[in-house]
């Protein structure tokens, strides 16, 4: 796989600084929280539970340290460029190997660039973290646009498809030929639209917590005919799980712009949201089988608070339109990494992708990229040797 080093003169170097007012204002509005009156039934059952909530604003108020986790982020190299008339942010870190692979690591929703800071050192420089025989990696982690320091979008038709475009003009502007993409979630359908828009760059796609419209059968038959009766079942568990979670999505496809309000006004709405995504998708993090951590998931919340993006990521969920309707087959080589709870279907992702690789994992969750990072990078550096392997000369 090869590249082509430089960087173009509009690329800029970006570090993140929180201006101290900004602190002292979410100190201010945490302080003086309005807090709604629990239901008669305890736990998770109607959203967030209390007390957790209570807890975690009270930490963020006393005991997280955003200026600790601001300067860990900025040891990252960060830049800024524009694509499309939108200001692009992201890091990008090259190996020492200059045999290395391009890899784009695409967050999902409600998430944000930090979700991969963990990973950075294992893959660009895999002989300095005892692992000197796997393959190393160039990484380049933006951004979504309307997310974090890439927003918020000024206009409407920021849909997969326009992110697809701009983050293939992104590895375009670095001179990024034959990379890999990976995402999960609302990337997994990214991941695909950038390979669409990358006149052949892209070797290969790796996606988790794949979006598969198992979930949507009902609306679209076609992605289920022929399925047996044990495939029929796997889609009608999903089916009712979904039922059970769908709520948020529904309002932001719809009317994204009346929740804004509030998420955009308080800080403990804000944590809530997120932490019921971060928090509780799958269900693994309230057993306490694979959490997310309280400084990891504040330290997203923080950086959707600062920007003041959480409305224009939303927006994501209404440009999109039919966010779970089948979409054109993807003939790129693409691995398919299942984690706990991500509840993808094999049958239903061979149909849309030429999956290549397909594996199951033990431990992890629907953010990997925060439960399991270590089973992430290794699942991706199999699958980089898979692609070596397949263009090598005289492979059986």
């Amino acid at each position: 796989m090869t590249t082509v080093p430089g960087l173009p003169g509009s690329i800029s170097p970006f570090e993140i600084h929180v201006p101290q007012a900004e602190l002292e204002e979410l100190t201010r509005r945490l302080a003086v929280a309005r807090w709604p009156d629990i239901p008669a039934t305890s736990g998770w059952e109607s959203g967030v539970e209390a007390t957790f909530l209570r807890r975690l604003a009270a930490y963020w108020l006393d005991g997280y340290d955003w200026r600790q986790h601001e300067a860990e982020l900025n040891r990252l190299a960060q830049f800024t460029t524009v694509i499309d008339a939108q200001l692009i942010h992201f890091v990008h870190v090259r190996s020492s190997q200059p045999d290395a692979t391009p890899l784009l690591l695409l967050h999902c929703w409600p998430s944000t660039f930090a979700d991969f800071a963990g990973m950075v050192g294992p893959l660009t420089e895999p002989a300095t973290h005892g692992r000197p025989d796997d393959p190393a990696f160039h990484v380049v982690i933006p951004s979504l646009p309307g997310f974090g320091f890439s927003g918020p979008t000024r206009e409407p038709g920021w849909g997969v498809e326009r992110m697809g475009a701009a983050l293939a003009a992104l590895m375009k502007r670095l001179r990024y030929r034959d990379y890999l993409v990976q995402g999960g979630g609302w990337a997994s359908l990214i991941a695909p639209a950038v390979g669409t828009h990358a006149d052949g760059d892209v070797r290969g796609i790796h996606v988790n917590a794949m979006i598969n419209g198992s979930n949507v059968s009902a609306a679209h038959p076609q992605l289920v005919a022929g399925l047996d009766d044990r495939e029929r079942a796997s889609v009608d568990d999903v089916d009712a799980h979904w039922q059970q979670r769908r709520g948020y999505a529904d309002l932001m496809a719809t009317r994204p712009q009346t929740a804004s309000y509030a998420l955009h006004d308080s800080p403990v709405g804000l944590l809530a949201w997120i932490a019921d995504l971060e928090w509780a998708v799958d269900g693994r993090s309230l057993s306490g089988e694979t959490t997310v951590d309280h400084d990891t998931l504040l330290t997203i919340a923080s950086i959707f608070w600062f920007t003041r993006t959480m409305n224009a990521s939303a927006r994501l969920y209404k440009a999109h339109g039919d966010w779970l309707a089948p979409f054109p087959y993807n003939p790129i080589p693409t691995a398919v990494a299942v984690f706990p709870g991500d509840r993808t279907l094999r049958v239903l992702a061979e149909r849309q992708h030429d999956v290549r690789r397909y594996t199951e994992l033990h431990r992890g969750g629907w953010f990997a990229a925060l439960q399991a990072p270590d089973l992430l990078v290794d699942d991706l550096r199999a699958f980089a040797r898979e692609l070596v392997a397949e263009s090598s000369p005289g492979r059986p």
